[in-house]
């Protein structure tokens, strides 16, 4: 896993010039510059151009965050020109949707192999995170990224949505306005499929983007289960997932106690804190969190 994790992708509709303007100022880890989804089938030519002409314009070592496209998937015959038409940019990485199983990321990788080539780019420089559970099929194969070998993957997500229509549902949520357990069920798997492969852990999107409590309630969750970000489908979004998958200041002193206490025992494994007794996972998990505090500058 990366040192510094992305906690906040923010998906920017790749036709909407008002909307790429204000990329500078959204504060999110990385954009997300969508091709797919977000764009009508009419307008998938004029949003490729837009899109390479928006990553063409600034070095990615001066971007203010990292770039990244959402092509669209295998199944359509735009995934190709998307490719061809944005990589002449050097985006950060690709968000592939509607993936199946490794063997798409793979298939997406040798493509990236090719088209770096083409443009001078150093080899695997272009990242890729998958939504690895939009297809009835992909959430059987999720345990087969730990062994895979895909050294572009950076990430994995999840997306409720598409594998709804996929199964035929009428909803993804249950009564209480929960998950649904399916939809529960392919969030976990991907959590694991994400630790299992050594990779970043991305939840899905909130839906209701004016709802900032829910919002953080939701994050501070997902974090505490192991997800390390998630998407935003508003800019509105992003200062508040951000901040709900930081360590707050009440682990960062925790996590420095625990470190404290291990070097007054030099050599021990197994150290008393706070009446617990705490041993080296404990120590591995405050070290991790602090080196995440001091990369996002928390204090």
């Amino acid at each position: 896993m990366t040192a510094l994790p992305l906690r906040s992708m923010l998906f920017i509709p790749g036709d909407s010039d008002k909307k790429l303007a204000k990329v500078k100022d959204c504060g999110a880890d990385a954009v997300i510059l969508d091709l797919e989804d977000a764009v009508a089938h009419a307008n998938k030519a004029a949003a490729r151009v837009k899109v390479a002409d928006f990553l063409k314009a600034t070095h990615p070592a001066r971007r203010p965050m990292q770039y990244w496209v959402r092509v669209n998937p295998f199944d359509t015959p735009h995934t190709l020109d998307d490719l061809v038409a944005v990589m002449a940019g050097a985006p950060d990485g690709i968000f592939q949707p509607k993936t199946n199983d490794p063997e798409d990321v793979r298939r997406l990788s040798h493509y990236l192999d090719a088209l770096e080539a083409a443009h001078g780019l150093e080899r695997g420089h272009v990242k890729i995170i998958p939504v690895a559970t939009e297809t009835a099929i992909a959430p059987f194969t999720l345990g087969r990224f730990a062994s895979a070998g895909l050294s572009r993957l950076l990430g994995l997500t999840w997306g409720a949505e598409d594998l709804a229509a996929a199964v035929g549902a009428s909803t993804n949520v249950d009564a209480s306005g929960q998950w649904d357990f399916t939809y529960r069920m392919v969030r976990s798997m991907c959590l694991l499929a994400a630790h299992a492969a050594g990779v970043q852990a991305l939840d899905t999107l909130y839906v209701d983007f004016r709802d900032e409590e829910g919002l953080r309630a939701s994050c501070r969750i997902a974090r505490a289960q192991g997800f390390t970000g998630r998407i935003a489908i508003h800019p509105a979004q992003v200062a508040a997932i951000n901040e709900s998958f930081m360590p707050s200041p009440a682990e960062v002193e925790h996590a420095r106690r625990v470190l404290e206490a291990f070097a007054a025992s030099p050599g021990a494994g197994t150290v008393g804190l706070d009446g617990k007794m705490i041993d080296i996972p404990h120590r591995k998990q405050a070290e991790k969190l602090l080196a995440q505090a001091a990369a996002f500058g928390a204090r």
